[in-house]
């Protein structure tokens, strides 16, 4: 039960106010340091009331309400009124305590579960696309697959409300319309770069893309960088190609594939920042739109070049190798792609770029060294150096950035 005590002070005396301004905020300085002590309501006075209780009262709030002389036709200085807010001690109302610092914390371990979670569905991802394509070499469909996916996991999770549907109107789709083509080109360039090389290798070359990125915009963009961002493209430049030196497996095509996705993600990029300022759509269906519209792009160009025949060969050739489990490695590489890339949205909705440029650095990582141990990819000792200095270049060039 919520009580009122109505405090009146009021005086002809000029002094009034401003001692009932004190008091106040003596009342309230107390209020703050303790609770207020029983207040004894004498029976006497109340009688045999039924709104009689013998609960204490503790002090919820206080506000003081003053009367100017305004309106006082007398010219009277008025009055001031202090209320206090009480309620019962059994019905003791939630204390909210913040300590200092306790957002912070909370923040940044927000970002760790955003991060371990980001770069753990990428490996899983990396780790059935490569055994997909091992089977099944293929990477215009397994591209194709990986996007349908990801839209038919959203156009679920609208129609169920379990995420939000995003209001997005014509010149969204058509600023979108640009990313999503650079997104396409760099999704598929990268399948087939891991369907020809080892996965260690092809995120080897793509952790160059921050070269790509500087001289892009360097040259036609006019955009001027600072002298230690220039000066840390040369070791990212120069482990790439130690370690494309000194592949084992190295092939062409691989390469190639590695060195356009770069160049698409980069452009990709561009076009996100400069396509859809403005525009406020969450992460997770930021994705999801672009994901939605790069399979409409993608998926006559991957009928074009492979075509239905050829996938219809493969997929009986690879379940008789791999047997009921090649359909699981088909589902999980689809559905773990979407994931992480939703997941790496959604944490640049959280982040700054240099942030998220350090975590998809850390990213490269974790992905190197688990497709290295899973798949027994052989790598020499120069080959390791080289993609050492690369990511060791790639972190440099995010702290120049800052």
């Amino acid at each position: 039960m919520i009580s009122s005590v109505k405090l009146t002070a009021s005086s002809s005396s000029p002094f009034s106010a401003l001692s009932s301004r004190k008091n106040f905020h003596n009342l309230q300085t107390r209020s703050q340091l303790s609770t207020l002590p029983t207040i004894q309501i004498a029976k006497q006075n109340l009688g045999h009331s039924p709104f009689f209780t013998h609960k204490p009262l503790y002090l919820a709030s206080t506000t003081l309400q003053a009367i100017t002389a305004r309106d006082n036709v007398n010219g009277g200085c008025g009055s001031s009124s202090i209320v206090c807010q009480a309620y019962e001690a059994d019905r003791s109302r939630p204390i909210e305590i913040q300590l200092p610092g306790d957002e912070e914390v909370a923040q940044k371990l927000k970002m760790g579960l955003y991060f371990a979670t980001w770069w753990s569905l990428n490996v899983v991802f990396n780790i059935y696309n490569k055994k997909v394509l091992n089977v099944f070499p293929y990477p215009w469909l397994t591209s194709t697959l990986s996007l349908a996916a990801g839209s038919l996991i959203m156009l679920i999770s609208w129609a169920t409300r379990v995420a939000e549907p995003p209001k997005v109107n014509f010149d969204f789709w058509k600023a979108l319309l640009p990313v999503a083509v650079a997104h396409t080109i760099g999704h598929v360039a990268a399948t087939v770069s891991m369907s020809k090389v080892a996965v260690s290798f092809t995120h080897i070359i793509k952790s160059g893309e921050p070269a790509f990125s500087v001289l892009v915009s360097r040259f036609l963009l006019g955009e001027a960088f600072p002298l230690p961002v220039y000066l840390s493209l040369l070791p990212i430049i120069g482990g790439c190609a130690l370690a494309a030196v000194t592949e084992l497996n190295f092939n062409m095509i691989g390469f190639m594939g590695a060195m356009i996705s770069n160049m698409a993600f980069v452009f990709r990029n561009i076009f996100s920042k400069k396509g859809m300022k403005g525009m406020s759509v969450s992460g997770m269906n930021y994705y999801a739109c672009l994901s939605m519209l790069s399979l409409l792009i993608l998926t006559p160009f991957a009928i074009a070049v492979e075509g239905p025949k050829l996938w219809a060969a493969g997929w009986q050739t690879a379940l008789s190798q791999i047997g009921p489990n090649f359909i699981w490695w088909v589902a999980a590489q689809s559905v773990f792609y979407h994931l992480y890339n939703q997941v790496s949205y959604m944490s640049l909705d959280q982040i700054s770029p240099l942030t998220f440029s350090i975590g998809n650095t850390m990213k490269r990582i974790s992905v190197i060294v688990s497709s290295i141990i899973i798949f027994h990819t052989p790598v020499q000792p120069i080959n390791a150096l080289g993609a050492a200095i690369a990511i060791l270049g790639t972190f440099l060039y995010s702290q120049a950035k800052q």
